[in-house]
């Protein structure tokens, strides 16, 4: 019983380390595969790198074709950015919303 007690703390402490810190990294990880995935022609995006544009065609190897202000640029589907595609949506929906 005493190694038991003697383990307890270090069970603790990968419990916590689990929870707060592998667990919610994993479970952002699904969610940028999963938003990666659900990408189409037209979507607008911004890159991890900040680079503002619409998607003109999507390839199976992974690439994408993104139009922006420079021109024509081949990105890697997981340089777009979740977080900031999203808000760049939200935003534009809400100004529409707000107009009416």
């Amino acid at each position: 019983m005493e190694s038991l007690q003697s383990f307890a703390p270090l069970i603790l402490m990968f419990l916590v380390v689990y929870l707060f810190m592998i667990r919610p990294q994993m479970k952002r990880s699904k969610n940028e595969k999963q938003f990666a995935s659900d990408l189409k022609r037209g979507d607008k995006v911004v890159t991890k790198s900040g680079m503002h544009g619409k998607i003109l065609d999507l390839n199976d190897d992974g690439t994408c074709i993104i139009e922006t202000g420079a021109g024509k640029m081949k990105f890697e589907r997981s340089s777009i950015s979740m977080e900031l595609s999203k808000k760049q949506n939200e935003d534009k929906k809400g100004a529409i919303i707000e107009r009416k």
